[in-house]
């Protein structure tokens, strides 16, 4: 490669490199870590053969990530180092050669210690007199971030240790493979987007500003070496490895003494054999010199250790049958096919199903069953299906069709325009049971206090609610169970159940989560329906010509309402006293008719809830931009962006004094 080809190579690689370092310790993971590797290795060979390239904010040349922000910065006294990547054993090989040239240079014996390369977040952990003190992540290796709140709720850190030692460590904070399958199972039934690896899911559970959010994560930590020790010395790393499982830390359990390259090399090979056993992700194996002597003499750059280098494996890729797909629902009624796999060892576990994220996927890449698929892990944890070996299909595959109805209730199964998934709308499908219930309850829904999300867990884990309705079926004895000393509780509970039977018509509306219907439209279809029986009657049509209403949602409502399931909810509903019609008449004061007000700041003699209200009641809306179709804006104290916009388009601004007046 001539000088300008390799200048306007380094000119693309850099940047790019830039980007996917910053959102890996922003802990998203856009690119793979093969690919990320090698185009790492390339711009490091660019590098090599032309030095002039090297230029300060190379990615080359930096450690770690900038601190986030709400964290306290921490100087490691001793920095906390990344590792030289090697990709092949001629590398390895290489790497000896340069060893065994400073250890005769020096006269000091040439060992090495191979370990597993922990896929986590590195960090430090500061013990006085054996107290745990601080916990901190490597950052940029020499400043990083306060987290001691958040480490210390790693059960295997150790808040004191065994001997009343001053000594700082550094260790690799992760998640276990089956916590973080388990961990993504349950983001996936929540809707909520799986993390791209557990390195990804370790370093966000760590870096979180709120401690019980870290708490509620399964962090583990291994610990793999001594970084300062006032009290003790030791002439190996292996006899230091020894000496931090003494005093109690959970040191990294692979850990191979070789004597020469040749065992270096077999230690490699064998920790990539085993890597279908081990209970944790690795994404390499580390080679470190052991005499500690011999490590000072043949010293560091500012980025890496001299005397070690990180052997990283290629991604395994694996091809299996694709046996069936099947469909899964998720707390919130979505639809996910899942592939059902012939089981195959992949990256160190075994493989029989995995996503295939919705139906636009399967089409795109042409997957169907009886396929003979390429099975790979992302960061090597999450399965995927990344190719499909069509040149053997024998013309026995089926194509995929998703269901028309919920596999798990048999509601139907609506896919809406523009969105990628197909959800049930059955509202007593116990796939969605929980999510359900946590909405019925909600503030904003029937608003029944102390009805939490732990409590609905426990009532559903028990079997004391199976839908809804269930609700005002439950006994004060059923919710005393739940407590110890729970009899003040479950009054509280009951008065607050039988409450919510007496609420407005809207909440209940609202309550029943129809898709595209929040508090405000509620509020609107019971202007238009006096009781619960008018609106479930309500005709597709009829919806289309209220305010508000357009194709979709009117289309949502008539569909909900024409379930099965929903009618015989509502019945449920009715018999247990709950209330289906509009307690506050229209007052038949329209004053506000066609006008739109937006509030905005904070005011005196109202909540802006309160306000909305009385806005509502005397015919107006209310919205939550400011636009020319806007008519009134009423400002309180410290309005911001919305009265500036207002100025700008000429729209009437009003006082609350104003607003009083306008309104009495």
């Amino acid at each position: 490669m001539d000088f300008e080809v390799a200048k306007k190579r380094a000119g693309e690689l850099i940047p790019l490199l830039q980007y996917y370092t910053q959102k890996y310790f922003d802990d998203e993971q856009v690119v793979s870590d093969y690919e990320y590797d090698m185009l790492m290795k390339e711009l490091k060979q660019i590098e090599k053969e032309y030095p002039e390239l090297i230029t300060k904010d190379s990615p080359t040349q930096k450690v770690g990530a900038s601190i986030k922000k709400g964290f306290e910065k921490v100087t490691h006294e001793v920095p906390l180092q990344s590792l030289q990547d090697v990709f092949s054993f001629e590398e390895v090989i290489e790497f000896d050669e340069k060893m065994q040239k400073e250890a005769v240079k020096y006269g000091r014996p040439l060992e090495y210690v191979v370990e597993t390369k922990i896929d986590g977040l590195s960090s430090s952990l500061e013990y006085k007199n054996g107290e745990f003190i601080r916990g901190a992540t490597r950052g940029n290796g020499q400043v990083g971030e306060d987290v001691t709140h958040n480490i210390a709720t790693i059960k295997t850190v150790p808040q004191y240790l065994k001997e009343k030692v001053d000594i700082t460590v550094r260790g690799e904070v992760f998640i276990g493979k089956e916590d973080f399958n388990k961990l993504n199972e349950n983001r996936l039934l929540e809707e909520q987007e799986q993390f791209a690896n557990a390195r990804n899911a370790a370093a966000g559970s760590l870096r979180q500003l709120d401690s019980k959010i870290t708490q509620a994560r399964p962090l583990n930590i291994f610990v793999f070496n001594v970084q300062k020790s006032e009290d003790i010395s030791f002439k190996t790393h292996y006899e230091s490895l020894l000496y931090l499982e003494k005093l109690g830390f959970n040191v990294n359990p692979v850990k191979i003494l070789c004597q020469n390259v040749q065992e270096v090399k077999k230690a490699i090979e064998d920790i990539g054999t085993m890597r279908d056993k081990l209970d944790f992700g690795i994404d390499g194996a580390v080679v470190k010199v052991n005499d500690l002597e011999l490590r000072k003499k043949i010293g560091t750059t500012f980025k890496t250790p001299k005397w070690a280098v990180a052997y990283k494996y290629p991604p395994e890729k694996k091809e299996t049958l694709l046996k069936d797909i099947i469909c899964q629902v998720g707390r919130t009624g979505a639809i996910t096919p899942m592939a059902i796999l012939e089981p195959v060892y992949v990256a160190g576990s075994k493989i029989s199903k995995t996503t295939l994220h919705n139906e636009d996927y399967i089409k795109e890449n042409d997957i169907r069953i009886g396929d003979r698929v390429i099975i790979q892990k992302a960061g090597d944890v999450i399965p995927e299906v990344v190719g499909v070996a069509k040149d053997k299909r024998d013309k026995t595959e089926k194509i995929f069709e998703m269901p028309k109805v919920c596999p798990v209730c048999g509601a139907e199964a609506i896919r809406e325009e523009g969105e990628a998934v197909a959800r049930c709308i059955g509202i007593e499908c116990p796939a969605k049971l929980y999510r359900s219930i946590v909405h019925f309850a909600s503030k904003e829904g029937m608003d029944i206090d102390g009805l939490g999300e732990a409590i609905i867990a426990e009532l559903i884990e028990r079997k004391f609610i199976s839908n809804i309705a269930d609700i005002y079926g439950l006994t004060f004895e059923d919710i005393a169970s739940l407590k110890k000393d729970g009899k003040k509780f479950a009054q509280n509970l009951i008065d607050a159940i039988e409450e919510s039977k007496h609420k407005e018509l809207y909440c209940l509306v609202n309550s029943l989560g129809i898709r595209h219907v929040g508090i405000k439209l509620a509020k609107t279809l019971t202007k238009y329906y006096q009781t619960m029986e008018q609106l479930v009657n309500a005709s597709y049509e009829e919806l289309r010509m209220i305010d508000d209403v357009g194709e979709i949602t009117a289309k949502a409502i008539s569909e909900f309402f024409s379930q099965e399931q929903t009618k015989d909810l509502l019945r449920k509903l009715r018999q247990a006293g709950v209330n289906m019609e509009v307690l506050k008449k229209q007052t038949g004061d329209n004053r506000f008719a066609g006008k739109v007000f937006v509030l905005t700041g904070s005011l005196e003699h109202y909540t802006r809830e309160e306000a909305g209200e009385i806005i509502e009641n005397l015919g107006g809306k209310t919205s939550s931009s400011v636009s020319k179709k806007t008519d009134y804006v009423l400002a309180g104290n410290e309005a911001g962006s919305k009265l500036k916009k207002a100025q700008e388009l000429g729209v009437t601004i009003i006082s609350e004094e104003e607003f009083i007046a306008m309104s009495v």
